[in-house]
C-alpha cells in the first residue's frame, strides 16, 4: 500500500512532518534466528577508548547559542527560501534565494552540534536585507517537477566558518516569521575522521513544496507524482529544514559530543568525487537514507574495501536508485528517480542505468551485498529485543538476551534475509518480532566483517537516531511512545560503536 503524504505523517507522528520510506510490506523470506559467526573484535571485547582531542571537540567548547530554534513560523508563504548549492567548501560563495512578504529579513548562520547542550553556535549573522515577494513556481508538464526561477536575494561568504551542518535562520522583519535553509560546509579531506554524510536526495525525495515529490502529486499518490525533483525551491514542512532535525542532528549532536574526529560531506559529494573517502576511518548513514545514486554506491563499497568502517543507523538505506541532473543553478541540483515507469525515463534511453530499486531488473543489486541487511516493509511498530548481548557494541548497556525496548523497531525495518546476496560472517545482534500488514518477519540489527578488516554495521530500524533524543517515561510527549531507557540504550550502543570506530 502506498498512502499519501499526510497519511503517513500521521502514523509516523513527526512533528515537523518529516516522512519517511512509503514502499509498503514486501515479501520476506525465513527469518534469522541465531547468530552468525562473531565479528573481529566481537562478543567478549570491551568498549573502544576515547581517542585523543579533535577539531571537533575544540569547536564544541565554544559557547552555544540556545535561542537558534523557530519560535514563530508565521504563515504560510511569510519567508522561505534555499540555497544554490547543497554544500560548500570553507570560504566559498553561496546565493540564497528567498521569498517574503515582509520588507527585509536577516539570515543567520548556526552550526549543529553539541555546544554544552544548546546544539548550536551562531557563527555568522548578515544585516538587513530587502525582502520581496518571488513569482509563482510553474510545473514540467513532462516530468512534473516543481521550478522556481527565484533571483539571487543575496550572497553569504563563508569565509572562517568551521566545517559542519548549518541552519541558515530566515528572520522575516516584523516577526512576521521564520524559516531555516539548511548547508553543509563540507570538510577538505575526510582522511583520518568518521564522515558525517547528510542525505539531501532522501530530504528532496520527500519535499513536497510546490504539491509535488517523487510520491504524490496534487491528487495524491503515484499517478500524479514528480519523475525527478530540484534543489531549486525550499523544503516545505513548518521548518524548512528538510529532514535534518528529525533524522540527523540527533547523532551529528552525540557525536560532536563525544570528541571524536569528524568530516562533513552530503551524498551528492560522494558521489561526485571518488576519492572523498579515501582514508576516512567510518562513513556514516544517518536516520533515513534511501535514495542513493550508482556512483555513491560504488564509491561506499570501495571505501569499505580499503578498511572504513560503514554504519547505518536507520532503515531502508539505498533502496532507491537515481541520477543526478543540472538546474539552472548549477550540476546536480536535480534528482531523478522514475521507479515503476524508468521504461519512460529519456535518460534510461540514453543509457544511463534505470531509476528503479536497486533490488530491482534492470541491473538488480540488492542493498544487502553492501549493507549486510535488506529493507523489509512498512509500517510496523514493535519492540527491540536483544539476542547478542556479550557483545563489545552493548558494553555498558546492561542489556541481557532477550531484553526489548518498547516502539523501537519502526516505521520501517531491515533484516538479515538469505534469500539475497549476505556477507559471509554476518553476525546479528537483535532479532524482534515484527508484524507488517499481518505478515510475521523480523528486524535486525547486524554486523559483519569485510575482507578489508572494515565492519560493517546496521540498526535495522528507522528509529534508532530519533530515539537518541528519547530521555523521559513513555507516552506523553514521547518520540513513538520510546521511553528514557530505550534512549539510554541506543546512546551508549551508538557511542561504543562511534568510538570503536574512530581508532
Amino acid at each position: 500500500m502506498i498512502l499519501g503524504a499526510t497519511g503517513r505523517r500521521r502514523f509516523l507522528g513527526l512533528a515537523a512532518g518529516a516522512a519517511a520510506s512509503l514502499t509498503a510490506c514486501g515479501p520476506g523470506g525465513p527469518g534469522r534466528t541465531a547468530a552468525g559467526s562473531a565479528a573481529p573484535g566481537g562478543s567478549a571485547a570491551a568498549a573502544a577508548p576515547s581517542p585523543a582531542p579533535s577539531a571537533a571537540a575544540a569547536e564544541n567548547a565554544r559557547p552555544g547559542n540556545a535561542d537558534w530554534a523557530i519560535t514563530n513560523a508565521g504563515p504560510a508563504g511569510a519567508i522561505e527560501g534555499w540555497a544554490d548549492r547543497a554544500s560548500v567548501l570553507p570560504g566559498e560563495q553561496v546565493g540564497l534565494h528567498v521569498s517574503t512578504t515582509a520588507p527585509g529579513f536577516t539570515v543567520t548562520a548556526y552550526r549543529m552540534g553539541w555546544y554544552g547542550g544548546a546544539r548550536a553556535r551562531q557563527v555568522w549573522r548578515s544585516g538587513r536585507l530587502p525582502g520581496a515577494k518571488q513569482q509563482p513556481f510553474t510545473v514540467d508538464q513532462a516530468t512534473r517537477m516543481v521550478i522556481t526561477s527565484w533571483s539571487r536575494s543575496t550572497a553569504v561568504d563563508t569565509t572562517g566558518w568551521p566545517e559542519g551542518c548549518y541552519l541558515l535562520r530566515l528572520d522575516a522583519e516584523g516577526g512576521a516569521g521564520q524559516r531555516y535553509v539548511p548547508l553543509t560546509v563540507r570538510s577538505r579531506s575526510t582522511a583520518g575522521t568518521t564522515v558525517v554524510v547528510n542525505a539531501v536526495a532522501t530530504w528532496q525525495a520527500y519535499n513536497e513544496w510546490g504539491g509535488y515529490n517523487l510520491y504524490n502529486g496534487p491528487s495524491g499518490g503515484l499517478p500524479t507524482r514528480s519523475y525527478q525533483v530540484s534543489f531549486d525551491r525550499p523544503y516545505q514542512y513548518d521548518d524548512g529544514a528538510g529532514l535534518f532535525l528529525v533524522y540527523e542532528a540527533p547523532l551529528v549532536a552525540l557525536a560532536e559530543k563525544l570528541g571524536i574526529p569528524l568530516s562533513y560531506a552530503t551524498c551528492i559529494d560522494v558521489a561526485a568525487d571518488p576519492n572523498l573517502l579515501r582514508g576516512a576511518k567510518a562513513a556514516l548513514s544517518l536516520g533515513h537514507d534511501e535514495y542513493w545514486s550508482p556512483e555513491q554506491r560504488a564509491h561506499f563499497t570501495a571505501a569499505r574495501d580499503a578498511g572504513t568502517h560503514l554504519a547505518i543507523l536507520g532503515a531502508n538505506c539505498c533502496f532507491r536508485r537515481v541520477r543526478y541532473e543540472p538546474s539552472p543553478t548549477g550540476p546536480d541540483r536535480t534528482v531523478v528517480c522514475w521507479k515503476g515507469a524508468w521504461k519512460d525515463d529519456p535518460g534510461y534511453r540514453a543509457g544511463h542505468p534505470a531509476t528503479t530499486d536497486f533490488r530491482s531488473p534492470p541491473g538488480a543489486d540488492p542493498e544487502s551485498s553492501l549493507l549486510g541487511v535488506i529493507y523489509d516493509g512498512y509500517p510496523v511498530d514493535a519492540p527491540y529485543v536483544v539476542t547478542a548481548p556479550g557483545h563489545w557494541l552493548f558494553a555498558g548497556t546492561g542489556a541481557k538476551a532477550g531484553d526489548s525496548f518498547p516502539h523501537l523497531v519502526g516505521v520501517e525495518y531491515d533484516r538479515v534475509n538469505p534469500s539475497y546476496p549476505t556477507p559471509q560472517g554476518i553476525e546479528v545482534l537483535s532479532h524482534s518480532p515484527v508484524v507488517c500488514e499481518g505478515r510475521h518477519s523480523f528486524a535486525d540489527t547486524a554486523l559483519y566483517p569485510a575482507g578489508s578488516g572494515a565492519l560493517v554495521f546496521a540498526t535495522g530500524t528507522m528509529r534508532w537516531v530519533e530515539s537518541l533524543e528519547a530521555t523521559g517515561p513513555a507516552g506523553g510527549s514521547a518520540i513513538h511512545g520510546i521511553d528514557g531507557r530505550a534512549g539510554a540504550f541506543t546512546r551508549q550502543v551508538t557511542e561504543n560503536l562511534l568510538r570503536r570506530f574512530a581508532q
